[in-house]
């Protein structure tokens, strides 16, 4: 089982940043550095991928985020964090951690509960 935590959600003028962490705990990250994520969901839509980063810290993005987001993360803390740099109203969104844990039949996603991030003036 892996447990995720996340924080740094809130409100936010257009411009600005905020900047999200997921701690994550569970005995299985003692023996490997999974791939982990952030989602996002806006009200009536669907959860999209915003950015991943990988065990060895190779980071791919939405489009959408481009040179605004940054994915980084602190193995030792076991800790994922999602820079957001000059935020629009349309991040508006709950964003959502996630790790891939693979096993012998594919990868066990896991969650947290998700953080609001409100970009309004």
């Amino acid at each position: 089982q892996v447990q995720l935590v996340e924080s740094g959600g809130g409100l936010v003028q257009p411009g600005g940043s905020l900047r999200l962490s997921c701690a994550a705990s569970g005995s299985i990250l003692s023996l490997l550095i999974p791939t982990m994520a952030w989602y996002r969901q806006a009200p009536g839509k669907e959860r999209n991928l915003v950015a991943t980063i990988s065990g060895g810290s190779i980071t791919k993005y939405a489009d959408s985020v481009k040179g605004r987001f940054t994915i980084s993360r602190d193995n030792a803390k076991k800790t994922v964090y999602l820079q957001m740099n000059s935020l629009k109203p349309e991040d508006t969104a709950v964003y959502y951690c996630n790790a891939a844990i693979p096993t012998r039949t594919g990868d066990a996603n896991y969650w947290g509960q998700g953080t609001q991030v409100t970009v309004s003036s």
